[in-house]
């Protein structure tokens, strides 16, 4: 037997009352420090990356190595980026999840 199409929307519509919660399950605080440790882990490679390329496009420049230099300067801004996402992640998290609360 088939539902008719306004029973069908208003199934669809229906509030489950789901909402994030701390403390709802042992162990929070430890992943939370594993996320922790995984974001500072993430930040230490990014400081390595960025050494190391700025060093190949300083390299590349002094010796006339073209793709070196370009290879450096790629290098550089995708290490920028990946600081940038990784200092933000937790205000970009916060900020869709506000978001995705208002909608009704």
């Amino acid at each position: 037997m088939s539902l008719p199409l306004t029973d069908r929307v208003i199934q669809l519509a229906y509030d489950p009352g789901v909402s994030p919660q701390g403390g709802g399950l042992p162990g929070l605080s430890v992943l939370k420090n594993v996320v922790n440790s995984i974001n500072l882990f993430g930040i230490v490679a990014v400081v390595g990356a960025l050494a190391v390329s700025l060093g190949v496009w300083a390299w590349g420049h002094h010796t006339g190595g073209h793709q070196a230099e370009a290879n450096g300067k790629k290098g550089a801004v995708v290490a920028a980026g990946a600081a940038l996402g990784l200092g933000a992640a937790n205000g970009i998290v916060a900020f869709f999840s506000a978001l995705g609360s208002q909608v009704h």
